[in-house]
């Protein structure tokens, strides 16, 4: 079985294709958009051992040809260093602006491989094909791409839509735990911003996505992917209600540079506990019942997620240090913080409008529970 969600942009629309076995039938998939039967794959060395054979042979299938670079799994692979190495490699590989670029891995490579692409000739076409939970629910669609620099994440980047992106379910065999969950975290996020039905079924269902369901992740990513496009769709390049998608985000990206963008805190656990702290924001401004901060914490614990600042092990910064930190996100406008907060599960709202004593006031007593 085989979802298609359309992504409707004009003359940069394009397919996500979500289901198990599209390794095998990547070659057919792609044929159809290639000039010359030849692609360049970008991905990194952790998923070119587990699955880079079975893309060279579903490929191969439909007579398409490949060359691959692997760099270094991890966030610091987002660095100019690793975009130098990959732009250069492309160029050696004589790749044209009518070629295309295969991204093949989890976020940073997308994100990676994606940049490249864009600034590659002044722009070629590329195909994600995401290999982790939180690749394919959200960073291969929308066409954000970039890298990180020392002064906060992506804040180097394009807009660049990929022509295809294909989600093989049954790459997330291979995730360890840690890393599906930390994918879940993004995953929650979309009932959480958008769709309370859709948070109610994972509450009923996500604990069998985790163990292997495989109709139940199909349907996970499914409705995570139908929603960001819907969004993307109206909102491109985040003038306004894209910005839902960042909810849990202001705070994560504070957590993530405050770790040291290391294996203390993956993206998606920021994401989870990010999401936590601005519902309990909301929650003590009035805009929603303590019952929703609780109801989330209490599903992320089901999912044995971390929730909490306590859950991140070694030291963190003192309040006024996070909100520093908060303070380098690239949705600073006119100085001020953009937070998304909620009315409720499935009603986030934009705001840059919440007092700054309040804010510490959350992320004292969250610091406090740690000690």
């Amino acid at each position: 079985m085989t979802e298609i969600v359309h992504v409707p942009l004009g003359s940069r629309a394009y397919d996500v294709h979500i289901g198990a076995g599209l390794l095998a039938r990547s070659g057919a998939l792609i044929a159809p958009l290639l000039k010359r039967p030849r692609v360049a794959v970008i991905t990194d060395e952790t998923v070119a051992a587990l699955h880079l054979d079975s893309l060279r042979a579903g490929l191969a299938a439909a007579g398409i040809t490949m060359e691959a670079l692997a760099l270094p799994p991890g966030e610091a692979t987002k660095s100019w260093p690793h975009l130098t190495r990959s732009v250069e490699w492309l160029l050696e590989q004589k790749v044209e602006r009518n070629d295309m670029v295969i991204a093949f891995g989890g976020g940073v490579i997308g994100d990676l491989a994606g940049f490249a692409a864009a600034i590659l000739r002044r722009g070629v076409r590329f195909v994600q094909i995401p290999t982790s939970l939180l690749a394919q629910v959200d960073s291969s669609v929308g066409g954000k791409t970039g890298i990180n620099a020392p002064q906060g994440k992506n804040l180097i980047g394009a807009f660049h839509q990929p022509s295809l992106v294909l989600a093989d379910t049954d790459v997330l065999g291979t995730l360890t735990e840690r890393d599906f969950l930390a994918g879940y975290g993004e995953v929650v996020k979309y009932g959480l911003l958008g769709d309370y039905n859709f948070f109610q079924w994972l509450e009923d269902n996500a604990l069998s996505a985790a163990s292997g369901d495989m109709a139940a992740r199909i349907a996970a990513v499914t409705r995570s992917v139908q929603m960001k496009a819907d969004i993307v769709s109206r909102d491109e390049t985040e003038q306004g209600e894209r910005a839902l998608l960042n909810l849990g985000h202001t705070f994560c990206h504070a957590l993530e540079a405050a770790t040291g963008y290391s294996d203390r805190l993956l993206h998606g656990e920021g994401v989870a506990i990010g999401c936590a702290l601005a519902f309990e924001l909301s929650a003590r401004l009035g805009l929603c019942s303590q019952e929703d901060p609780s109801r989330l914490r209490a599903h992320l614990r089901q999912m044995k997620m971390k929730t909490d600042l306590f859950d991140i092990e070694g030291d963190l910064p003192n309040a006024d240090g996070l909100i520093a930190l908060m303070s380098q996100d690239k949705k600073v406008a006119d100085g001020k913080l953009t937070f998304i907060l909620a009315h409720g599960i499935g009603q986030a709202f934009i705001t840059s409008d919440v007092p700054r004593e309040m804010l510490q006031a959350v992320l004292r007593d969250a610091l406090a529970a740690r000690d």
